[in-house]
C-alpha cells in the first residue's frame, strides 16, 4: 500500500516506528500538501462573498492551481520514499573485494544525488505557492485568515526540510558540481523563503 493511501493515523503511526520511511522527505511533502489544502479552503470560503466579487475568478484559478500542487505533494510523499530506500538498499550492497567496494560506493552516490534531486523539487515546488498563499490571504476572506497564515507556516516548514534534507545528503556527495549546483539553490531558496516570511507576519500584524 501506498503511504498516501494510509489513514492520518496509520502514516503518524509509520512515522513514529522507527522505520527509514517514511521520515522528514515524506514529511515535508506531506506539509506541502497541507499549504495546498488550507490555501485551496480559504479561496473556497471566498467565493460567493459580494464582498470578495471582484476577486472570485482569480480565487477559482487558485482552487484548481491548488488541486494541481496538492497532488503533486501527495504523490511525492511515496517518491521521497522510494528514492530514499533505493539509498538503504545501496549501503547494503557487498563491500568485500575493491570491485564490489567501487561498485558499491557509485550505488550510493547515484542513489543520494536522486533522493537529494527528490527532496529539491518538493522545495522548489513548496516555495512556489508561497506567493499564492500570500496573495489568497491578502485578498481573500479575512475570516479564515489565520487558515491561510498557517497554510503559510506549513509551506515554509515543507521548504526548510525538504532543504535540510539536500544540505545533509549533498554532504555525502564527492561530485563538486552537482553539490555546488544545489547549494546555491538551497542558499536562494532559504533565502527567499524567510524573506516572504517575514514580510507576512509583519502584514498580518499590521492588518489583522
Amino acid at each position: 500500500m501506498k503511504l498516501q493511501d494510509l489513514t492520518i493515523k496509520e502514516f503518524l503511526e509509520k512515522t513514529a516506528s522507527g522505520a527509514a520511511v517514511p521520515g522528514g522527505g515524506s514529511s515535508s511533502a506531506l506539509n506541502a500538501a497541507v499549504a495546498a489544502s488550507l490555501t485551496s479552503m480559504v479561496a473556497n470560503l471566498t467565493i460567493g462573498r459580494k464582498s470578495h466579487a471582484g476577486v472570485e475568478g482569480r480565487m477559482k484559478e487558485i482552487i484548481r492551481e491548488m488541486e494541481e500542487k496538492r497532488t503533486f505533494f501527495v504523490n511525492y510523499i511515496d517518491r521521497d520514499a522510494e528514492t530514499y530506500s533505493k539509498v538503504m538498499e545501496a549501503y547494503t550492497l557487498p563491500k568485500e573485494t575493491d570491485k564490489e567496494e567501487t561498485i558499491r560506493t557509485e550505488q550510493i552516490k547515484e542513489a543520494m544525488k536522486k533522493a537529494s534531486l527528490v527532496q529539491m523539487e518538493i522545495a522548489e515546488h513548496a516555495f512556489s505557492i508561497m506567493d499564492t498563499i500570500i496573495e489568497t490571504v491578502q485578498k481573500g476572506n479575512r475570516n479564515a485568515a489565520t487558515d491561510g497564515m498557517l497554510g503559510l507556516m506549513a509551506c515554509r516548514g515543507a521548504v526548510m526540510g525538504a532543504l535540510l534534507n539536500v544540505r545533509i545528503n549533498i554532504s555525502t556527495i564527492r561530485d563538486s558540481a552537482f553539490v555546488s549546483s544545489l547549494t546555491e539553490k538551497c542558499d536562494r531558496v532559504e533565502r527567499d523563503t524567510i524573506a516572504r516570511e517575514r514580510s507576512m507576519i509583519d502584514w498580518v500584524k499590521s492588518n489583522l
